[in-house]
């Protein structure tokens, strides 16, 4: 959240450490409030000489109204008179609103914390002019960190999996799905280092469209930060479980190949002779991808070398200890 500077001035104070915690309400910064405290009393000034002026034609107009009812003075005087009334009650109007101008922007020279959180380094020093570009209007950053949010996106494609995978859950209930999507499922946060946050978060905000430039959707999670840990602009990723599938057949991304849109791999028969199969790719997770269609459980495919490998050629193959499969 910026710390902005709502009126033009020097600063005259800093009243906080900066990068330390603040709490709602503590006072940040001051600015010289002199222009503003004589702003306040020319305003005032003007407001008493607009109220004496409407008692004056409060005044005259009380006079003259019975006298307009006995026809002793003309209609003329009496409408200049209401006129005149009517005028001096609007100037006082304009001077009340002018004084409540004045106190609003003199109670704009003390900054006060408007939530509590964490605050950064300051832009402007006391002394240096601030509020008007090319100074400093924006003084400093106040995050609230705990909890943080996260914001991050995911393709369209696994939007849609998403989506229809709850449906399907819910009874195509697009409510139940919107809920799902929004906040239902643990999120995991994985830090720069390849650590886990130790605490999981959910969905709170989501996008209302696909990005068209990117493709992807955008949400915001938000995660417990109680030990403030995490920081604003650090990087992360998160991983969120959403479909659990068993008895399936995943292998390494690197062992495929493409071609016209057809997805192909090459399996070492128990002759070790080599049979290209064509199979028909499911999701992927991490460097693996699930084959939904095209192998079976035992067959041996080829990792590496598939550049080299020819459908009919007899090879003497070499295991490979397979790798955990990713959750996701």
């Amino acid at each position: 959240m910026p710390i902005r500077a709502r009126v033009e001035g020097f600063l005259e104070s800093i009243n906080f450490r900066e990068g330390t915690f603040v709490k709602k309400g503590d006072l940040l910064y001051t600015i010289d409030a002199q222009p503003f405290e004589a702003k306040l009393v020319e305003a005032q000034s003007k407001l008493a000489a607009a109220q004496t002026q409407h008692v004056k034609a409060e005044s005259d107009l009380a006079r003259i109204r019975p006298l307009a009812e006995m026809n002793a003075v003309s209609e003329q005087d009496l409408d200049g008179a209401v006129a005149q009334e009517a005028a001096a009650r609007a100037s006082v109007q304009a001077s009340e609103a002018a004084v409540e101008l004045a106190e609003i922007e003199l109670g704009y020279t003390r900054l006060y914390a408007p939530i509590d959180g964490k605050i950064g380094l300051s832009q402007a020093k006391p002394g240096e002019f601030v509020g008007r570009e090319p100074n400093p209007v924006v003084l400093n950053q106040l995050s609230d960190i705990d909890p943080i949010r996260v914001r991050f996106s995911i393709s369209e494609r696994e939007y849609l999996v998403l989506v229809r995978t709850y449906l399907a859950k819910n009874g195509g209930s697009r409510m139940e799905a919107r809920q799902t999507r929004e906040g239902k499922k643990d999120l995991v946060l994985i830090l720069a280092d390849g650590t886990e946050h130790s605490h999981t978060g959910h969905v709170v905000a989501a996008s209302q469209s696909i990005d068209q430039e990117t493709g992807t959707y955008t949400l915001e999670a938000s995660f417990p930060n109680p030990d403030l840990l995490l920081l604003p602009g650090q990087f992360a990723r998160v991983r969120a479980p959403y479909e659990t599938l068993k008895n399936v057949v995943v292998i390494p991304r690197k062992a495929i190949s493409e071609l016209q849109g057809l997805f192909r791999v090459y399996v070492v028969t128990s002759q070790n002779q080599v049979v290209a199969r064509e199979v028909t790719l499911g999701p992927e997770t991490g460097n693996d991808v699930v084959v939904e269609a095209g192998l079976e459980a035992g067959d041996a495919v080829i990792v590496e070398g598939i550049q080299k490998a020819r459908p009919g050629m007899t090879v003497q193959p070499v295991s490979v200890a397979a790798t955990e499969p990713a959750q996701g």
